[in-house]
């Protein structure tokens, strides 16, 4: 009977909801394409990350576009949030996936759109954390570093959080410029939604062993959640002191964002010294 319950545990621990792996080649190049030739068309519907709304100018000051050129020359997109004048923090599969290496990132910073206006600095400057995984999207963490951007109500950093705390139950503000459905749905605007951070927990129920102290995740209750193109962007809470970043976007089912799956950020306060000593 004991042998019977240990391998029914290991079974349940393995078994899980698959996740996305193959960013660049299933997400963010398609992505790319379409908000590239939807911003040229002036074609906008007003929307982007499932069950949010439009955010204005300076709404999300941190928040970076990234415009990624890959290494066989194709372009992607993902998110990043400003941590400084010179350093920037971005999911690891943003830079290397496991099947596509980027050679270049242009952040895109002060502009709700991703292919004009705001600033536009190029760097290929990114260090990604020796401890990420491309299978499990473990330690899920890079931090690239710019030439100094000039600091103005549009463009700003964000506090990063440290403590213990593991902000389960509380509301946070996810932002990025991904899909906004998962049959259709990009727009030519950055986008954020309201989210509540659960348990690990819960979280591994429908992830499984995938799920780890430096994981955090939100519900997907309701059909709300982050979506793809919105890959190493910012998952925020505003606290007496002002806002701090908790999570990067990491993650979430490869079924799809509106059908009530968990989504996966890797845990900022997992990761603060690691961050720091490359500030």
């Amino acid at each position: 009977m004991k042998l019977i319950l240990v391998i029914v545990s290991l079974a349940f621990s393995y078994a899980r909801e698959p996740i996305t792996i193959n960013y660049h080649e299933t997400i963010g190049i398609p992505q790319a394409f379409l908000i590239k030739h939807l911003e040229e068309a002036q074609d906008f519907d007003g929307a982007r990350i499932v069950g949010g709304s439009p955010a204005a100018l300076g709404s999300h000051p941190y928040l970076g576009g990234l415009l990624i050129t890959l290494s066989n020359g194709r372009q992607s997109v993902c998110g990043s949030s400003l941590i400084s004048s010179t350093r920037l923090v971005t999911a690891a599969h943003c830079w290397r996936d496991g099947r596509n290496q980027a050679f270049l990132f242009t952040v895109v910073l002060g502009s709700v759109n991703l292919f004009s206006g705001g600033v536009r600095i190029n760097t290929n400057s990114v260090e990604v954390h020796a401890g990420y995984s491309t299978n499990t999207l473990n330690n899920d963490i890079a931090i690239a570093a710019i030439s100094p951007v000039q600091l103005t109500d549009a463009i700003s950093p964000i506090p990063l959080a440290t403590g213990n705390n593991n902000y389960v139950g509380t509301w946070a503000t996810a932002a990025g410029y991904g899909k906004t459905s998962d049959f259709s749905g990009v727009s030519q605007t950055q986008n954020h939604v309201n989210l509540q951070v659960i348990s690990n927990q819960v979280c591994a129920a429908s992830f499984g062993s995938i799920i780890v102290s430096s994981t955090l995740c939100t519900s997907g209750a309701g059909g709300t959640s982050t979506c793809g193109g919105d890959s190493g962007g910012p998952l925020v809470i505003t606290t007496t002191n002002g806002r701090e970043l908790i999570g990067i976007t990491s993650f979430g089912s490869a079924r799809g964002c509106q059908w009530g799956f968990p989504a996966g950020f890797a845990r900022v306060t997992s990761f603060t010294a690691w961050i720091q000593a490359r500030m």
